[in-house]
């Protein structure tokens, strides 16, 4: 079952963080969330999932930042969540989708138990110009049923901004 807005409020300060919180973003089954004022790059055009890639930090300048076709951009939300008993999920707004820009490709799933801020996978199909501040996506929340373990140690876990893959460390582990 997803929450409603009304539920999401009446949660907000307990078992669901929002920070800052503004009632205004809520919707009747989501919250809005936006996007802060970088962006990652990574350096190189091909990837290595079985190695750190590097990546490069853009500014959104006041006047905003035109994104190129066929280029994965990381951004973050401005916003820190922390769920306790339920599930959030991540998705583009609807508005946003509209003008061709991808807000999450493939990870808008989070755990029961995550905190920090979302990291954003950004494609666009033809250029658009971006801004900071824009609410970009909404966070959702599903109930969960029967026992479950949060997500206390996972690689994201924690973080303070925009977090390129680690996908990596799952081939150093083995």
């Amino acid at each position: 079952m997803i929450l409603s807005g009304k539920e999401i409020a009446r949660h907000i300060g307990r078992e669901i963080i929002i920070e800052p919180f503004y009632k205004e973003r809520l919707n009747p089954n989501s919250y809005n969330l936006s996007l802060h004022d970088e962006l990652m790059i990574y350096d190189d055009y091909e990837l290595d999932m079985a190695k750190p890639n590097t990546a490069s930090v853009i500014k959104i300048p006041e006047e905003g930042f035109v994104l190129k076709p066929n280029t994965l951009y990381l951004g973050r939300t401005n916003e820190y969540t922390k769920t306790e008993t339920y599930i959030p999920m991540l998705e583009g707004r609807s508005s946003v989708g509209r003008l061709g820009v991808f807000i999450h490709v493939t990870a808008g799933f989070g755990d029961v138990g995550f905190a920090g801020y979302w990291t954003l996978e950004i494609f666009c199909v033809q250029p658009i110009r971006i801004y900071a501040g824009v609410e970009i996506c909404q966070i959702y929340y599903h109930d969960i049923d029967g026992e479950y373990d949060t997500y206390e140690s996972g690689k994201y876990q924690h973080n303070s901004g925009i977090q390129p893959s680690m996908l990596w460390k799952d081939f150093v582990e083995k």
